[in-house]
């Protein structure tokens, strides 16, 4: 990934001064915002459907060893092969080794955010497979050599125009057109025959059912169903939170999921894999995969309030929502997961000396919190991690990696002494006589405040000096204050 979060200011700057960007994004989080609105008009409704998930999420994460367990034994149980990677790099072993098994040279994917966090296509290619991603809006940007900005509309940077220039410049025999439908259609038929001839199907997982060894995949375009039942063999990758313990516990988080996404009551297509292709089946893969990826999630797990952080069921509301992702896109965080909910996640999965900047962009307005489906307290959660980005955790607390990295002495100094100067009145009092004759000197430029502020300028005279004066003033008409 060419972005880095170690860049994020410069990456925003970026983004603010692309007008055509944050057109794009303004058109395109008004309407999913007032879809979203139009899903929930009843705001009882609203509140007890989030209840619910919210409830479902932490009964789920609050059994989340025993509920791996048991979906690992059930799936085993169906036939389906369970694998656990600790980090990116087993997951990319582990993927690697069955397409090595089966001499496979290309792999169809369905949408798999975590796929982009083990940055799998890049890491195939070295193995000699090549990786097509067969998502709209994935195979959209992966013609461009472009990375997804939101998590569950990829390529929602771009408006039909860009589009229409990828295919153009990467596609024989396209005529440019403006017409959507035909966009979708000339991406459809591309990708059409690499479903019949690929020799692995890969997939992410949206609900992964303990009680019955079921993987639950959400989608609106079909492409999730044809690439984990025409390859021979499926992969599915997710992470270890995305375990429920119950199928009843499918339907609300499916219903707070898709009303939150897209403002849609139902996606188009719902997908329950059990099982590997079974006699008499007439279609289906002869083999299933299930890699179970933690890469940073135990450490979440382990601490009571930032366990919050894996209730997320990755339907991008919060992002539609933050006026500071509205404004700069997903590519300006240089992350993975970008907007509220990253800012929370990849604290985790990378430290915070690589996440420091992200988790102080944001204005603390709740907004992401507000409509979050099952409640993450995301600015109660940032302003957690912006403390342990300055100091030690609590006693009790385990470290994060890159705790205290954005400690500064100097800072500390500053602060320590203007806490010494305010409770010492004498010299408080000096002090800010003192800033109001030198308020000439005072530069225009100071950092980062004056970016989007004007430097401040104290008055000539203090509070106190103007009381003092105009109580040794002599007052009219014989009356004192």
């Amino acid at each position: 990934m060419s972005d880095s979060p170690q860049q994020f200011h410069a990456q925003a700057k970026t983004a603010l001064g692309d007008p055509q960007l944050r057109a794009n994004f303004r058109g395109a989080m008004d309407y999913l915002k007032d879809k979203r609105k139009a899903a929930f008009a009843d705001p009882q409704e609203e509140k007890q459907t989030r209840d619910l998930a919210e409830a479902i999420r932490q009964r789920c994460l609050s059994k989340l060893p025993q509920l791996l367990e048991q979906l690992e034994a059930n799936c085993q149980k169906n036939g389906i092969q369970v694998h656990w990677a600790d980090n990116a790099a087993q997951a990319n072993t582990i993927i690697a080794g069955i397409a090595e098994h089966h001499r496979a040279s290309l792999m169809v994917k369905g949408k798999s955010m975590v796929s982009e966090e083990i940055e799998l296509n890049h890491e195939m290619a070295k193995h000699g497979v090549t990786c097509l991603e067969s998502d709209m809006g994935e195979y959209i940007i992966q013609l461009d050599g472009d990375k997804p900005s939101h998590i569950i509309m990829p390529a929602i940077h771009k408006n039909k125009q860009e589009v229409s220039d990828t295919f153009r410049d990467n596609l024989t025999d396209f005529q440019p057109t403006l017409d959507v439908d035909r966009l979708i259609q000339t991406g459809r038929t591309q990708l059409r025959e690499k479903f019949r001839t690929a020799d692995i199907g890969l997939s992410g997982v949206n609900f992964a059912v303990a009680e019955t060894g079921t993987l639950c995949l959400v989608e609106n375009e079909g492409n999730g169903r044809m690439s984990t039942t025409v390859p021979n063999v499926h992969i599915a990758i997710t992470g270890i939170e995305k375990v429920v313990e119950f199928l009843t516990d499918v339907p609300p988080l499916f219903s707070a999921l898709t009303r939150s996404a897209t403002g849609q009551a139902i996606t188009t297509y719902f997908n329950m894999i059990t099982s590997p292709r079974r006699a008499g089946e007439k279609d289906g893969p002869q083999e299933v995969h299930l890699v179970l990826l933690d890469n940073g999630r135990s450490q979440a797990y382990r601490d009571e309030e930032l366990r919050k952080t894996l209730q997320c069921i990755r339907c991008g509301a919060c992002m539609n929502h933050c006026p500071v992702y509205t404004r700069i896109g997903g590519h300006a965080y240089g992350t993975v997961y970008p907007g509220p909910i990253g800012k929370i996640i990849s604290p985790h999965l990378m430290g915070l000396e690589a996440t420091q900047d992200l988790v102080t962009a944001s204005s603390l307005c709740g907004a992401c919190g507000e409509v979050c489906p099952v409640r993450i307290p995301i600015p109660d959660m940032l302003l957690r991690l912006r403390r342990e980005a300055k100091h030690a955790p609590k006693p009790g607390l385990e470290a994060m990696r890159g705790q205290k990295s954005a400690y500064k002495p100097t800072e500390k100094l500053a602060m320590r002494s203007f806490a010494y100067s305010a409770t010492h009145p004498t010299i408080y009092r000096i002090g800010t006589r003192l800033a109001g004759q030198m308020r000439h000197l005072i530069p225009a430029k100071l950092g980062p405040w004056t970016q989007c502020r004007s430097a401040p300028k104290p008055a000539a005279k203090t509070l106190h000096q103007l009381m003092k004066e105009r109580a040794n003033q002599p007052q009219k008409g014989g009356k004192s204050l």
